[in-house]
């Protein structure tokens, strides 16, 4: 064992304070100097992930903390809270010998603290609990307690487990007590919890070189980068190694070009690595995440966990909008074909498969959010493309027809329950528990099928006027639950190719919501609005006003429009039926239908029928 190391990760509900908590270990541990201008959540080092305030991918970091004149590194891996981005969090556990278990004061165990709690029981790691945010003022932290306490017993925890020591802390403030009524000065309690509690790393620094690829990603300077933990032996920049895929099979050989450790934020080279290291590597060009790096005697791959298999699957194709070119520089299929295996390469949550004509592709993920986190990345990297609608991935078993079934916890005010309850039984969720959680509040668990709740959280939001709390988790396959209802209400369509006009918008503002505002570019086909009957409507929004020399007091009134709806990504793709797309550039996004001629649409619709 190596004493003077840990390996710990830190995993947690969506917004529960783990990446803030992480700040104060860093600032208090002495990583930065002090005129150092740090910012907020410094281990959000993605734009989306600080534009959105959640973690997408899995880091590691690591601080030293000494202690009686011995010095201990702590390599701490920061992991994603939402259970769309679960990939990382399955992969990433694998590196560490015990878990930070972090928890809201307020709202106790959430499902996705459910879902990366039995990923890391299942390993064997022995967990701390931190409550976390108990200054919070409707903070119940007792409560929390006995919650996290039920929640390791549903998930089959084993004695040793259950006996976990309790924290209670606000990351932000940067202090953590062992009793609520200690002094809160630093976290100098966890850091010394985590010495006691986690278990050095248990390696064999004898045997030959050997590591499990657990990350990866692209270095403009060193090429494919893979990060994991070295389970066994050491290793020396220049070393001869070759990979081995989870079946035995050797992909190739290489030299170790490059060794990194963590440090802080930064990835500091290093000349040796041993056992029990966290590290990242360059110089292979095959090798990807779950391979074996190892010596070239090395004849067995080290085990690795299978990932949990997609429940969704998206359609990606190239624009062939009529504005198709106007705003990216990457418009082919080529090009797109190229990026989307390149994600599927480095991302193991993600598969990719082509089309019969190599036209189109379709990408299956974990859920809506991790698939709209693809796209956007694309976007802004110049891409243009057109995505349909998402649809579950259906299995077949004994002649039966299974679907995926979510657990969707939701917290919202008791006036707003009866709405709730009502969608998601049209949705065709069964209700397993309603409790009041105090305050006027009320929690509700429901067990729906993914289908059904395809588009429903912008729905949510209006039902609860945007103070409901939607949390969903996969649970199971089970059988088909029979046809859901999509949306009930039409399009209304562009009839013609120009810029909208204020007046003609304004005479058809009756007809329902509008998505465009004045001299917004459309064309023939482009959805423009919704209408507020269940069927579609062609409308004329480029009409202006004829201009004569009459003036009447009545019909000169000034053009007042209703802002526009604005929807976000997500909420775009799961909006549209399965006739309609979703057109992509980095400046636009357009819903359409699929055919963009009327006459083409009739005749499909008089032959369906």
């Amino acid at each position: 064992m190596r004493q003077n190391l840990r390996n710990i990760a830190i995993i947690a509900h969506v917004d529960h304070g783990k990446t803030t908590l992480i700040d104060s270990l860093m600032k208090q541990s002495g990583m930065f100097r002090d005129n150092q201008k740090v910012e907020e959540c410094v281990m959000d080092s993605n734009d989306l992930e600080r534009e959105r305030g959640i973690t997408i991918l899995a880091k590691p970091t690591s601080i030293d903390w000494t202690k009686d004149g011995v010095t201990t590194r702590i390599n701490i891996i920061d992991t994603p809270g939402h259970a769309d981005f679960g990939g990382e969090v399955e992969r990433v556990l694998h590196m560490a010998d015990g878990v930070i278990l972090l928890t809201d004061a307020a709202e106790g165990p959430m499902p996705q603290t459910k879902f990366v709690l039995g990923k890391a029981l299942k390993l064997g790691l022995r967990p701390i609990v931190i409550i976390n945010k108990i200054d919070r003022p409707d903070g119940r932290p007792e409560e929390v307690v006995d919650e996290v306490f039920d929640l390791f017993v549903s998930l089959d925890a084993n004695d040793a487990q259950l006996d976990f020591p309790i924290l209670y802390a606000s990351g932000r403030n940067g202090w953590c007590v062992r009793e609520l009524d200690d002094p809160r000065e630093n976290l100098v309690p966890l850091l010394e919890t985590v010495l006691d509690h986690v278990p050095a790393p248990n390696v064999h620094p004898n045997l030959p070189f050997a590591m499990l690829a657990t990350l990866l990603d692209s270095d403009p300077f060193l090429g494919r980068c893979l990060t994991g933990r070295v389970v066994q032996g050491s290793a020396k920049v220049n070393d001869t190694v070759k990979a081995i895929s989870l079946d035995g099979k050797t992909i190739e050989t290489g030299r170790l070009t490059k060794l990194l450790k963590f440090e802080g934020m930064a990835r500091v080279p290093v000349s040796e690595v041993h056992a029990g290291d966290i590290i990242c590597i360059a110089g292979l060009t095959k090798a990807t995440v779950a391979d074996t790096i190892g010596a070239p005697s090395l004849v067995e791959p080290i085990k690795s966990t299978p990932i949990d298999p997609p429940t969704m699957a998206i359609m990606i194709s190239v624009n062939d909008s009529p504005f198709a070119g106007r705003e990216g520089a990457k418009v082919t299929s080529t090009m797109i074909r190229e990026r989307l295996m390149a994600e599927a390469e480095t991302n193991v949550a993600i598969t990719y498969k082509e089309s019969d004509g190599r036209d189109s592709f379709e990408i299956g993920g974990r859920g809506e959010l991790q698939l709209g986190v693809l796209i956007e990345t694309m976007r802004r990297e110049g891409f243009e493309l057109t995505v349909s609608r998402p649809r579950v991935l259906f299995k077949e078993e004994n002649g039966q027809k299974l679907e995926p079934i979510e657990e969707v916890i939701i917290d919202l005010d008791e006036e707003f329950s009866s709405t709730v309850i009502d969608k998601m039984n049209r949705r065709k969720a069964e209700m397993t528990d309603m409790r009041s959680s105090g305050a006027g509040k009320t929690r509700v668990t429901f067990l729906a099928p993914s289908r059904g709740l395809i588009g429903y959280q912008s729905q949510f939001m209006t039902d609860t006027r945007g103070t409901g709390v939607f949390n969903r988790l996969f649970h199971e396959y089970a059988p088909y639950k029979g046809d859901i209802p999509q949306r009930h209400n039409g399009a209304l369509i562009s009839t013609d190719t120009g810029e909208a006009v204020a007046y003609a918008i304004f005479n058809l503002q009756d007809r329902g919501t509008m998505f465009i505002g004045h001299q917004t570019p459309v064309y023939q086909g482009m959805i423009v609005g919704e209408h507020n009957r269940d069927n579609d409507l062609e409308i004329n929004v480029l009409k202006g006003k004829k201009l004569t020399n009459v003036r009447a007091s009545g019909s000169d009134d000034a053009v007042i429009l209703t802002p526009p709806r604005r929807m976000s990504l997500e909420e775009m793709m799961s909006y549209i039926n399965e006739d309609e797309l979703l057109e992509v550039t980095p400046k636009s996004l357009r819903l359409r239908k699929q055919h963009l001629d009327p006459n083409q649409r009739k005749r499909l619709s008089r032959a369906s029928a």
